[in-house]
């Protein structure tokens, strides 16, 4: 099934550290992190030049206490709501709290499989909303998450909100848009270049919430000091091209500056629609002392 897309202020998700804290204890586990990754990170969101309203969003949690670090790590994420009016700012909203929430339930495995289910929570609980809010019908949103667990970075995707890695003065797009031209791409059906000016480059052909159940694409990439990931929604890499983006990546190394300078060529490019860039860089990678 195809959803068009084109039919602020962050918002942090509230969440129960306590009882999570006191679910964790539960756990019989004696398992402690041997690698630590140690990033900063910066993001920024934009309502852009077109559009009344910013249906992008992004949340993190960064608990410290070792155990749900090892297990776990630290999560960010983004979100680009879609369904029109308000649909589209409860949806990226909801998605993020609940991806939250439940990704640090301590009953759902390891991180990988923790993150998969979070996003079907995630997927459940806006489909169910929809149904019960008259009109709502098509209020979904895109998701692309990323957990630092130790040395490792894990990265889940739905729909076409994207994750770059910039590595040695190369950008490489890590996650693959679950979009109707990316599927015409991959059959050979379409060209690259034709994609990227195709009317119909806005379908995509996954997201969280409009179908009863959702399947996250989920890679595992292994963390090398002075990476930098970009997650980041296409009202950017719509936009603005891999080239530019790697130009930016390579002038400054300060995630901050990094996302203020991505928003503005975004909006110097017209600013169709809401922006949101989320920068992590891995500072070190490091063993843990006993």
């Amino acid at each position: 099934m195809l959803y068009n897309k084109r039919v602020s202020q962050e918002s942090t998700a509230e969440l129960d550290g306590g009882a999570l804290q006191s679910g964790w204890d539960a756990v019989k586990a004696t398992r402690q992190p041997k690698k630590q990754t140690r990033v900063t990170w910066a993001a920024r969101t934009d309502i852009g030049r077109v559009r009344e309203n910013n249906e992008d969003k992004f949340d993190f949690y960064a608990p410290d206490d070792a155990l749900t670090l090892a297990l776990r790590g630290k999560l960010w994420a983004i979100a680009d709501g879609m369904g029109g009016h308000s649909a589209g700012q409860i949806a990226s909203e909801t998605s993020l709290k609940t991806l939250i929430r439940s990704y640090y339930n301590p009953a759902d495995g390891d991180a990988q499989t923790a993150l998969a289910a979070a996003i079907g929570d995630a997927n459940a609980l806006i489909f169910r909303a929809a149904q019960n809010m008259g009109g709502k019908n098509g209020m979904g949103t895109t998701l692309v998450a990323v957990a630092v667990v130790e040395d490792q970075i894990i990265v889940a995707h739905v729909g076409d909100s994207r994750v770059y890695r910039f590595r040695a003065g190369v950008l490489s797009q890590i996650t693959t848009d679950h979009s109707y031209v990316e599927e015409m791409v991959a059959r050979g059906a379409m060209t690259r270049e034709q994609a990227e000016t195709s009317p119909q480059r806005n379908m995509i052909t996954r997201s969280v919430g409009v179908e009863d159940s959702v399947k996250p694409d989920i890679s595992v990439n292994k963390a090398v000091a002075n990476d930098v990931y970009l997650l980041c929604s296409d009202g950017l890499s719509g936009f603005v091209s891999d080239a530019a983006i790697g130009e930016l990546l390579t002038k400054s190394p300060n995630p901050s500056r990094l996302c203020l300078d991505l928003i503005d060529a975004a909006n110097d490019a017209g600013g169709k629609d809401n922006i949101t860039a989320l920068v992590l860089r891995v500072d070190t990678v490091e063993d843990v002392k006993a």
